[in-house]
């Protein structure tokens, strides 16, 4: 007669072989989106980003209006 219920046996076995099987899933997901870069485009942030510290740039007076227009069409 087989003890379902203590040790490591039965039960216990099973519980951890589905934790296990749910672990290597939800790395198997994770992976793949890191991968593919979240599902988002990373130039797209980048160049928000970038335009982003080109305003900061302009605002604090370290380049002029002349500058910030060129700069801000070279990343468009």
């Amino acid at each position: 007669m087989m003890n379902w219920g203590g040790g490591w046996g039965g039960g216990h076995m099973f519980g951890f072989g589905l934790f296990a099987w749910v672990v290597v899933i939800v790395g198997i997901v994770l992976l793949v989106r890191w991968l593919s870069g979240g599902g988002r485009s990373s130039g797209r942030r980048d160049e928000d980003r970038a335009l982003a510290i080109l305003r900061e740039r302009y605002a604090r007076g370290e380049i002029d209006k002349a500058e910030f227009d060129a700069r801000k069409q070279d990343l468009s």
